[in-house]
């Protein structure tokens, strides 16, 4: 998965979801999914989940 190393030097490629106390969530389209990760403020990723492009994010992630 090539593009998991451009989260590690670029870690805003992914667009803004939401905003939280312990950081920004943060969705990264790959073909017909989006992965949706956790942008701490020391730059740790933490990956939140997959989630097929059809399935409601918002569900998943409240």
């Amino acid at each position: 998965m090539e593009r998991r190393n451009y989260s590690k030097e670029y870690p805003e490629i992914g667009y803004r979801y939401r905003s939280e106390p312990e950081g920004e969530i943060r969705i990264l389209l790959y073909g017909h999914y989006r992965i949706a990760y956790l942008l701490a403020g020391n730059e740790q990723i933490d990956i939140l989940g997959v989630f097929h492009g059809a399935m409601e994010t918002d569900r998943y992630l409240p």
